[in-house]
């Protein structure tokens, strides 16, 4: 099943009273997130609750079992129910130039401001299938800056990574892709960047050059590098307030003096701690600079 259409399930399952948890499921609900951070460090418990319940309450129905304890059963003893309920959890919604608007700003204005740099890096928290990394790869190749600029792609997701590792993405999608290329300010045929079969489009090997992927959690792992960019764009619309909390310390202690920051269009700065200040650079389009 797509991740489409598993999203479009999950909106049914939240219009589906069948589905809304009981006080008996909840408690059953705490002791799955307890087992998964226990046993294999996938720490859920600060994610807002009414998203993860359904994600949850759709994996028991599609495995065909009983109760959520169940569920925790299967988890703990078998890898692969582990494998599927934490693709359920973590699966994002993402394409390439999502929100071409950011895009666009991000070229005529901070780029700008990173080309004396002797060198840019740049990280991706989050970064899901990668569809947002070769958008930004390609961004900068266009604007003479390729060679000097690492970017860091992380996801907690083992499987979503080695997907955006191959740099392959469905052929039905380049139509809606090159739209947004161009509305984000492209300056070439976007066809230009990547081969074709009659499936898939697979993208040039040069733009994999300065491309570093790695497993990393944000609820759990800390801070591994200093950086210029750093982009969490529709991953902290998933946590609670007080892990939006802890991910923005996270994000300020790994950003260097004058960096820049890059939201999704969902999220705000709003539940920072006090102590950590931004300048607002473009709020339209949620690019602050520390």
């Amino acid at each position: 099943m797509s991740i489409k259409s598993i999203n479009q399930t999950f909106d049914l399952i939240e219009e589906n009273d069948a589905f809304e948890p009981n006080e008996l499921q909840q408690i059953e609900i705490n002791l799955l997130l307890d087992g998964l951070y226990q046993l294999y460090g996938y720490d859920f418990r600060g994610y807002v609750r009414s998203s993860l319940t359904r994600r949850i309450l759709y994996r028991m129905k599609a495995e065909r079992l009983p109760t959520i304890t169940a569920l925790l059963e299967k988890v703990l003893h078998d890898q692969g129910y582990l494998e599927r309920l934490l693709n359920d959890l973590s699966i994002r919604m993402t394409e390439m130039y999502r929100d071409p608007s950011f895009f666009a700003a991000f070229r005529e204005q901070v780029v700008p401001l990173l080309r004396d740099l002797p060198e840019i890096r740049i990280w991706h928290a989050g970064c899901a299938t990668g569809e947002e990394v070769y958008s930004m790869a390609i961004l900068m190749l266009e604007e003479g800056l390729a060679a000097k600029t690492r970017i860091y792609a992380t996801d907690m997701n083992e499987k979503a990574l080695l997907a955006a590792q191959k740099g392959a993405f469905p052929l039905k999608k380049m139509q809606q892709y090159t739209k947004n290329y161009l509305k984000a300010g492209g300056k070439k045929s976007f066809s230009e960047y990547y081969t074709t079969d009659h499936q898939y489009a697979y993208f040039r090997p040069n733009l994999n050059k300065n491309l570093t992927f790695a497993q990393h959690n944000l609820v759990t792992d800390g801070s591994f590098n200093e950086f210029h960019v750093i982009l969490c764009r529709n991953v902290m619309i998933y946590f609670d307030n007080t892990l939006q909390q802890q991910v923005h310390t996270l994000i300020h202690n790994s950003l260097a003096d004058g960096g820049f920051i890059g939201l999704g269009s969902k999220e705000s700065i709003l539940y920072m701690p006090k102590n950590i200040k931004y300048q607002e650079f473009n709020p339209q389009e949620r690019i602050y600079r520390k």
